[in-house]
């Protein structure tokens, strides 16, 4: 067997059969309403969440209390606080709050993305190198000082490190015009091995203040939450998770492997680049103020898609929903489980999405009729 045989038996198939499989209807057929319950219950949640975290916490404050502070400051009716309570409620809670959603949600939209884009179900931001060459560039702006675009300095330097990371793992999985998921996988590995040895050189070098906020980044966090790091995602997160929807079509055409979707009027290589950029750009928005968040764009898709099949015009929405809500939650629990201690918000959903990952592994190597 030569060798790019045996790449492709040990993989199980290239990307364009596996987006094939994941295109494929399930063997029990699901109900057509599972999408718009699926949303209810996302969006339910989220209402949920964000009052119930917005009162939990070292300072408690009783969710009828949140509320009319919120209906006050919205002109709904309510009254406004003490000025402790309401201090707690709009300078420390609320912008953290914000900050959950907006990085859960782009973590969650951009795993979809990813998914779609390389054609299998196992693609995340983080396990292909996007969140810590996002973060390398990050640590880079801290350690040397860089301040050339004020509040906006380490979210551009994070697109760029991000961006040249996901580029470099594409071009070094494309073999005979097929992305190979092994190698994908595999030099994702690998790239995350070097960013983080980059990390720890900047670590080496850098004086006490910034080995302080470059060990922030290594453990992720929302700790430092405030309104102008809010502002500083917001444009980011928003341009990427309007600009995603966008493709949900070409992306269900692509499931249908490279050629059908090209015969069909896809312009395949430009939709992989434009998407790979919205991908850089919603990573590096999260990676850009919590640090590395892994296997949210992981396991939010993965499970929206067994629950509703893996039509795009859902699960973009509905990962970038589900994203925000396993964030919120999981911010919720790392600074409320281990009071007055915080636990890092990025080892919490390791220790999560770590278990779920070799699940995932297994079902696949079982599923496929194993990759050896």
């Amino acid at each position: 067997m030569t060798a790019a045989g045996t790449t492709e038996a040990a993989s199980g198939r290239t990307a364009e059969p596996a987006a094939e499989e994941t295109a494929a209807p399930p063997a029990r057929k699901r109900s057509r309403g599972a999408p718009w319950l699926l949303t209810a219950g996302l969006l339910a949640a989220l209402l949920v969440l964000i009052p119930v975290a917005a009162g939990l916490g070292a300072y408690p404050i009783p969710t009828g209390d949140v509320l009319a502070s919120v209906a006050h400051r919205t002109g709904l009716g309510g009254s406004a606080l003490d000025r402790v309570p309401e201090s707690v409620l709009w300078d420390v809670r609320f912008p953290r709050i914000v900050l959950a959603l907006l990085i859960g949600g782009s973590l969650g939209c951009a795993g979809a993305l990813m998914q779609g884009v390389f054609g299998n179900p196992l693609a995340e931001p983080g396990v292909i190198g996007v969140s810590s060459g996002a973060a390398v560039g990050a640590v880079a702006a801290i350690a040397l000082g860089l301040d050339f675009l004020g509040t906006f300095t380490v979210p551009a330097v994070a697109f760029v490190t991000g961006l040249a990371a996901v580029l470099l793992v594409y071009a070094m999985s494309r073999s005979g015009g097929r992305t190979e998921v092994v190698t994908l996988i595999l030099t994702g590995i690998a790239l995350n091995a070097f960013t983080g040895a980059l990390i720890g050189l900047f670590l080496f070098f850098a004086d006490s203040a910034a080995v302080s906020q470059i060990t922030f980044w290594q453990l992720g966090s929302l700790a430092q939450a405030t309104w102008p790091k809010v502002l500083a995602v917001l444009p980011c997160a928003a341009i990427g998770l309007s600009v995603a929807p966008l493709y949900a079509r070409r992306l269900d055409l692509l499931a249908l492997g490279e050629r059908p979707a090209r015969h069909l009027g896809v312009d395949v290589e430009r939709l992989r680049i434009v998407l790979v950029l919205v991908i850089a750009l919603l990573t590096a928005a999260a990676v850009s103020v919590s640090g590395i968040i892994g296997f949210i764009g992981l396991v939010v898709p993965h499970l929206l898609r067994m629950a509703a099949g893996p039509g795009h015009r859902f699960l973009i929405p509905g990962s970038a929903l589900g994203g925000a809500a396993v964030l919120l939650a999981a911010d919720l629990a790392a600074r409320t489980i281990a009071q007055p201690a915080e636990l890092p918000l990025g080892v919490l959903t390791a220790l999560l999405g770590s278990p779920f990952f070799l699940w995932l592994l297994r079902r696949t190597r079982r599923k496929q009729g194993g990759w050896a």
